[in-house]
């Protein structure tokens, strides 16, 4: 039986050739993901988080698929001179860097009264002021040098809604998304172009273990939520995040787009939870709707 298309790549082959990528957080899961289909593409990256042991050991992994360039660069992105750090660097390997995609994150699930204001501090410093810096450092070396670019950030679906539960993330990545729209508008007139994807359930190993005791997993069957009846794909995602990375999406800016197989929808709508009707109670109802007539 043959792979879903969902899971094979979708763009043709030397799509992002000549584009230099730097992912934030790109050493694992997600950043993992798009750029080794970035790097498929034809684009070199540069990969950037705090942890430089896990992104040498996956530059090297991606190099020996994709024979494209992977600079590994050790960064905390919650502090400005490493990311204007981070700059330099990149800009002294490639003399350009053509993308950024603002995919570093944190997470705490917890009643917010359990937390502390150094957990809030943690993910705010990541989340919001790490892509702002990066942003900022970036932007401001692209309009100096009038140099096109292509902002992609990675958000969450309650980043619109709110979530209990995750307020820090929420609070961070609500931020992140305004200002997408905000820079969308703004810096369009030097040519620099802002989108993100607000990703739903994408697991990874080690996020989800670290968030989710294993007995936990077992009772929280995420496909039930999910209208689609699965999990995404993670060459879904990095099938849209190369779409919007490059210049094909040329005239897609400030756009948001969910990525969660009809999820937070699902839980938006009043009545959603009338699915769990049978056949047998339908007709009960519209014998009582007829009879109240």
């Amino acid at each position: 039986m043959s792979e879903p298309i969902y899971t094979q790549p979708m763009l043709k082959e030397g799509s992002l050739n000549g584009k230099v990528i730097l992912i934030t957080g790109g050493g694992t899961g997600l950043g993992k993901s798009m750029g080794k289909y970035f790097s498929e593409l034809g684009a070199d990256l540069i990969i950037a988080s705090r942890k430089l042991d896990v992104l040498e050991k996956t530059a090297e992994e991606l190099t020996s698929l994709t024979k494209r360039t992977i600079l590994p660069v050790q960064c905390d992105v919650s502090k400005y001179e490493q990311v204007e750090e981070l700059l330099s660097t990149s800009l002294k390997k490639f003399r350009k860097v053509d993308g950024l995609v603002n995919n570093a994150a944190g997470n705490f699930i917890s009643p917010t009264e359990r937390l502390s204001n150094r957990a809030f501090d943690i993910i705010v410093n990541i989340v919001l002021k790490g892509t702002y810096n990066c942003t900022l450092a970036f932007g401001k070396h692209w309009i100096k040098n009038k140099q096109k670019a292509s902002v992609l950030n990675i958000v969450t679906t309650y980043a619109t809604t709110g979530s209990a539960f995750v307020v820090p993330s929420a609070i961070s990545k609500a931020g992140v998304l305004v200002m997408t729209r905000s820079l969308a508008v703004e810096w369009a007139k030097y040519g620099i172009r802002f989108n993100a994807i607000a990703p739903g359930a994408f697991p990874t190993k080690g996020a989800w273990d670290r968030l989710f005791p294993k007995d936990l997993q077992k009772k929280l069957d995420l496909t039930k939520k999910i209208p689609v009846g699965r999990v995404g794909d993670h060459q879904e995602l990095a099938n849209l995040a190369a779409y919007l990375i490059s210049d094909y999406s040329a005239f897609v800016n400030g756009e948001v787009i969910t990525l969660d197989g009809g999820e937070w929808i699902k839980g938006a709508g009043q009545f959603n939870m009338l699915e769990q009707i049978t056949e047998s109670n339908w007709d009960e109802i519209e014998a009582m709707v007829r009879q109240a007539k």
